[in-house]
């Protein structure tokens, strides 16, 4: 990658550390299901004014909506709810580091799912390096008495594993346009959102966010839903999807680096610990510095 890639994939990964630190802001006066429809539809009207009709998008929505409804479920309504329920307990910093593990389940999830992605030696050690930071990040919720509730910390974790269906499931969407998978996933699940958020919230009954809370909901709808996909798809154009799916490495930090600046989040030796682990597991996942390793010797 060049430097423009590289510098390209530095600031996705703090657009969508930034949708951890904005949904840590805005949970605190939106309800989870509330936040979860105001994220997606607002990205999803947003992409298709981007994308303005072109690639056929429409027949494509009204031919494959059901594919594009399975999509939008395990991509965007259930872990994104997920995350910001858990979000109203754990700090943004702990639940992307959490979220984090999402290729691992792919990997693991794909190995039984489909016949040309099964396990190597190197996918095992990763798998297992990340699952072990992953234990030790939970560990204190299981052990500890009053801390923070195993549930907040299972939730991201349960969301990882709902993004790696994902993933497997979105390999039949090769031939679509990327920016039109996108407003599709977005505008499906923002259609099984709103009933949820109607029904669960009453969201009419709902005191009106602050300024701080409302700049929170559009910056993580406009910035890190529709922009960061937008430049997610740019990267993978111009450098694949092997080194597109680096970003995952950079969203933790980003994450953690926002919540230590503006909310005064700390993280435990344990979850640096975990962090560690976990990014150990993607790099030998990933597997180019061992090629590379291999190469020079």
């Amino acid at each position: 990658m060049g430097a423009l890639t590289w510098g390209l994939l530095v600031l996705l990964g703090l657009i969508w550390g930034g949708s951890f630190f904005f949904a840590r802001i805005a949970v605190g006066e939106v309800p989870p299901l509330t936040l979860v429809f105001l994220r997606l539809s607002i990205a999803a009207l947003a992409l298709h004014v981007y994308i303005g009709g072109r690639f056929g998008i429409y027949p494509l929505l009204k031919s494959r909506w059901r594919e594009f409804l399975v999509l939008g479920i395990l991509n965007n309504a259930l872990p994104h709810a997920l995350i910001f329920f858990g979000q109203t307990r754990i700090g943004a910093g702990l639940a992307a580091i959490l979220n984090a593990t999402t290729p691992i389940w792919t990997v693991l999830i794909a190995n039984y799912l489909t016949s040309d992605e099964k396990l190597s030696t190197a996918k095992i050690v990763g798998c297992l390096t990340g699952l072990l930071g992953t234990v030790i990040l939970i560990g204190p919720g299981v052990t500890a008495g009053g801390g923070v509730p195993l549930w907040a910390l299972l939730l991201p974790v349960i969301a990882a594993v709902s993004y790696g269906f994902a993933a497997t499931y979105g390999k039949r969407f090769r031939s679509v346009a990327p920016p039109v998978i996108a407003a599709g996933q977005l505008t499906a699940s923002s259609l099984v959102a709103l009933p949820l958020s109607l029904v669960m919230d009453h969201p009419w009954t709902l005191a009106m966010p602050s300024v701080n809370a409302v700049a929170a909901i559009l910056a993580i709808a406009l910035l890190s839903t529709a922009f960061g996909y937008i430049l997610y798809f740019r990267i993978m154009a111009a450098a694949g999807a092997t080194n597109a799916s680096l970003v995952t490495l950079l969203v933790p930090p980003g994450a953690i680096l926002l919540g230590f600046l503006f909310l005064g989040e700390r993280l435990e030796m344990t979850d640096i610990a975990g962090m560690a682990l976990i990014g150990a597991g993607l790099v030998i996942l990933d597997g180019r510095l061992h090629r590379r390793s291999r190469a020079i010797a």
